[in-house]
This record gives structure tokens, sequence and C-alpha cells, in this order.
């Protein structure tokens, strides 16, 4: 990864021994700290198993998985488009993902695509870019938002199914090891409930928002809130994270 001594966290951060959201608003903000969390700690539970040997971040801004995979894998390569808004500091390798990537066949043991998939025009191409550049048995790592308000507009695109996510992965021959809900309709309300108090009462709607969310993630931890979310996420996921394997 280019310039790795000087990265800094940004969406990503460790706190009590676990991958949460950054609190400063200039990362994250107040109103998508719920739906970050959800992320991180999918990323938090399943990088310990599939992270390994030469990884490829793609879409990878300012690298916020880089702190929870580095210890993991041999070496980082990083891969954005070169008008990403968040910059270009750690990019090895810019060029436009929709298309064919300049990178031999099975180059990487792992692939990390991030809140990525939705901005890209022409998904499929990707799909194929990735299972080519996999080593065999090699794991391809992302996550997608579903419930979820549009952002970095206009480059928002699709919103995906677990349906189409499976679709996805068998027609670039690519086997699904794990297909995760993040969230059910508990986060999905709140987070639409954060980020309109957010919109139409700035100053009082940011305590508001954080008080909502901190009370959603809560309730998510008993039981009984613990099988709401799962029950409902069937119908209203706020999103998906899936591991996928090149076959040997």
């Amino acid at each position: 990864m280019k310039n790795a001594d000087r990265w800094q966290p940004s969406k990503f951060v460790f706190r009590g021994g676990r991958l949460r959201a950054s609190r400063d608003r200039r990362e994250v903000s107040i109103g998508s700290r719920l739906a970050a969390d959800l992320v991180a700690a999918q990323y938090d539970r399943h990088l310990k198993e599939h992270a390994r040997g030469r990884l490829a971040d793609l879409g990878c801004g300012k690298v916020p998985l880089y702190e929870a995979y580095r210890a993991l894998v041999a070496e980082t390569f990083c891969i954005d488009w070169q008008n990403s808004l968040h910059g270009g500091e750690y990019l090895d390798l810019a060029c436009d993902l929709s298309g064919p990537l300049p990178l031999p066949d099975q180059a990487f043991d792992t692939v990390i695509l991030s809140d990525v998939l939705e901005h890209l025009p022409e998904p499929q191409a990707l799909w194929h870019e990735n299972a080519r550049i996999l080593c065999k048995d090699g794991r391809l790592l992302l996550n997608v938002p579903f419930l979820y308000g549009l952002h970095e507009v206009p480059h928002d695109y699709y919103r995906y199914s677990e349906f189409a996510l499976r679709r996805f992965a068998a027609g670039a021959g690519l086997e699904v090891l794990l297909l995760e809900r993040t969230g059910g309709a508990p986060q999905v309300l709140a987070d639409i409930a954060a980020k309109m108090l957010l919109l139409y009462f700035p100053r009082a709607g940011a305590w508001a928002a954080d008080a909502l969310q901190r009370a959603a993630a809560l309730f998510a931890r008993t039981r009984v809130g613990g099988r709401i979310s799962a029950a409902t996420a069937a119908q209203f996921p706020a999103g998906y994270f899936l591991v996928a394997r090149k076959p040997a």
C-alpha cells in the first residue's frame, strides 16, 4: 500500500477491542453511525477467518479497514478510481472498476469490496474481474447497503438483494460461503429517523439522532430485540455481507 506509514484511521476504528464506526463527524456523519457499526461488526467477525496472503482493496478510498486486516495479510494493494471523493493518497493503482483491471490472473488471495458495488454502473464486469484476479481458493469479502438512503450522488446506482448477490457470484464462478443480512427493521427505522432528524432539525436533531441510534443498538442486543431484528431482516434488511470463494 502506498504511503502505508502515513495511514490514519478514518471510517472505522478499534474501541474496546472491537471494530466500530468512527465518532468523528468528518469521517462518519451522526446519521450514519448505526449503519457503519453494523458493517464494522461483520468485518471484525469474518476478516480473521478469511483474509490472508496478498489482499486487494478495491474502491478503497481512505482504506478504512486497513487496521482490521493488515496483521492478517502479507501485502495490501489499494485500487480506486481517480476521482474518488476520499482522495488517492494510498492508491497503488487508479482505474475504473467498471472495466478490465490491469492486473494479472490469480494475483490475490483476498479481495475486499466494501460499500462499492452500488456505485458501479456496470457491476457484472467487476464480478468476473474479481474471479479472474483471485487465486484458487481465494476469498472475496463485500458488503452492500439495501434499505439505505442515496449517498455519493450522482454515483449511487443500485441496491442489491441477496438473490442478486448470489446470482452475480454464480455467474462469475464463485461459491458463496456466507451471506448475512446486516440489521432488520429496527435498525432501518432508526437509521431513517436519525437522518430525518438531522435534515429537519440540524441542531437539536444531532443529539436526538445519536440517542436514537444508541437505543436501537442496545435494543438489538437484548433477547427480544435480537429476535425482532433477525426476524424482520428477511424482508427489511439494512444491507448484506458476503464471503465468496474461488473454487480450487
